[in-house]
């Protein structure tokens, strides 16, 4: 990941971006244990809440496959399809789990 690269690309410098990144990391992680309860209640509304919020917080500072990752259950989601989100909430818990590695050094 091109933290310099993605600072660049919204005006910022990179000590800005990294703490947008952290804070991303941290609400996204609260957003993502929010969305699996949510899951296992078979609350999809709650779910694709939390899906939206992480979509958006990763999509405002280009980190697209968060982005792509968070709107695909969304979606899924918002058609009330409960059994093919699993592997995706997993792969955006290594993608931020990842990022945290970056930001938090």
């Amino acid at each position: 990941m091109d933290i310099k690269a993605l600072a660049d690309n919204l005006g910022l410098e990179e000590d800005e971006y990294l703490e947008l990144a952290d804070l991303l990391v941290d609400t996204g992680m609260v957003d993502l244990s929010n969305m699996e309860s949510a899951v296992k209640a078979g609350d999809t509304d709650t779910a694709a809440k939390a899906a939206h919020s992480i979509k958006g917080a990763s999509g405002n500072l280009g980190i697209m496959d968060i982005y792509e990752l968070a709107k695909a259950i969304e979606a899924q989601l918002r058609d009330n399809n409960l059994e093919t989100v699993g592997t995706q909430i997993r792969e955006i818990r290594e993608k931020l789990e990842s990022l945290a590695k970056v930001v938090k050094g």
